[in-house]
């Protein structure tokens, strides 16, 4: 499953998933953000079940602010994966 998701309140502006029929995140693509610390989670969460992934980075805060690219992330797979 192919999953498009407009972020809200952060600096990456759109996040690109693919999910196989087993919610094992296969591909990530993020659009705008901190590169660098985009690329690592890109890194940790390819292979790895997208509902565990959700769970551990939901909440996450980025500054000030009361979410973050990793808790935008878990609210796209939420909102998209069961």
């Amino acid at each position: 499953m192919k999953i498009n998701f407009k972020t809200s309140g952060v600096c990456c502006r759109e996040m690109n998933l693919v999910v196989d029929e087993n919610n094992t995140i296969t591909d990530v693509e993020f659009i705008g953000g901190c590169n660098g610390n985009l690329s690592g989670i890109s890194k940790l969460i390819i292979g790895q079940n997208a509902l565990e992934v959700a769970e551990k980075l939901e909440g996450t805060t980025c500054r000030d602010k009361m979410t973050s690219c990793p808790d935008q992330l878990s609210k796209a797979i939420k909102e998209n994966v069961k």
